[in-house]
């Protein structure tokens, strides 16, 4: 009997030493957290406030690539504002004096909007090219115009809404998004019925963070909306808050492919939208970092703005 117990007993130790063995390991193997990168879906991750933003791993001490720029043209249009490209490849600039001007792929000039009353143009959204949307910020007006930028309809938001949209976009359905700063709400809006299609509230997804809305595009069934103060909110086409990019410091970002595109250091970075690679590509020689306040990348032009114009390059 004194055997069976003691064979007994060293079996439980041997069993117990395996025990503690494997949930050392599994600690050992927690300790590595998954790469920020891998942007999880909202479903799988926790929502700001708890969780802080997550840092995609970028290589700091890595070159740009060095594009062959060529310059083609400079569009003199001093202090250019707001601006887009729709998907033809044609450009669309609010001038100092909030006019919207329509220039070809080569920044040859085609069509110029002038409005009948004055107002700051704060966003211009051209992509789906039936249709232009101008938001005049300051005035919380909606202006949609045409192809060779007549005007098809202004919209009053202060008659459909309560709360001071920041920032709006046209989506391809010709709907349009709306951030209501005043209520934290993104929402949806029908220019055809006038009426708002959805909400979202964003007060759960920010949480005590300060805000400082920029930017909106939808994009690849996706909508973008840029917070300089700490990333890019990313949301699917009904308004379902997905995920957050970790990008601050932002007033605006682009498209251009599968890539979200953006300036930053003297430099244009790319960040691939699905297989999360990033790249970034060095400015022309001779262009003044310092001096360019936005960039707009095409299929095969880009577009520097500076204080003086918009200079036209051939990539």
């Amino acid at each position: 009997m004194e055997d069976i117990a003691r064979s007994v007993a060293q079996c439980l130790k041997t069993q117990c030493l395996a025990v503690f063995l494997l949930l050392a390991t599994t600690a050992r193997a927690q300790t590595t957290v998954p790469s920020a990168a891998s942007a999880a879906p909202a479903a799988k991750e926790t929502v700001a406030p708890v969780q802080p933003a997550p840092q995609l791993p970028v290589d700091a001490t890595a070159a740009p690539t060095v594009a062959a720029w060529k310059l083609l043209r400079l569009i003199k249009l001093p202090n250019p504002g707001a601006a887009s490209l729709d998907r033809r490849g044609a450009l669309y600039v609010a001038d100092a004096d909030n006019n919207l001007r329509q220039y070809g792929p080569e920044g040859l000039n085609l069509n110029t909007y002038a409005p009948a009353q004055p107002g700051h143009v704060g966003q211009v959204e051209a992509w789906n090219v039936t249709s232009t949307l101008v938001f005049n910020d300051d005035r919380q007006q909606l202006v949609l115009l045409d192809r060779f930028l007549s005007l098809i309809s202004e919209v009053r938001l202060g008659d459909y809404l309560d709360g001071t949209v920041r920032v709006a976009t046209l989506a391809p359905d010709n709907f349009i998004w709306l951030l209501d700063e005043s209520n934290l709400v993104l929402r949806e809006f029908d220019p055809n019925t006038l009426r708002l299609v959805q909400s979202t509230p964003l007060d759960l997804i920010i949480g005590h963070s300060r805000p400082d809305f920029r930017f909106i595009r939808q994009y690849q069934n996706n909508t973008y909306l840029v917070d300089r103060s700490t990333g890019v909110y990313v949301f699917d086409n009904l308004g379902n808050y997905k995920k957050k990019l970790p990008f601050p410091g932002l007033s605006t970002v682009g498209f251009r492919g599968d890539e979200l595109y953006f300036l930053e250091a003297g430099a244009i970075h790319f960040f691939h939208l699905y297989n999360l690679s990033e790249r970034r590509v060095a400015l022309p020689v001779g262009v003044d970092p310092g001096a360019v306040r936005q960039v707009l990348v095409g299929e095969t032009y880009a577009y520097i703005f500076t204080a003086a114009g918009v200079a036209v390059y051939q990539m």
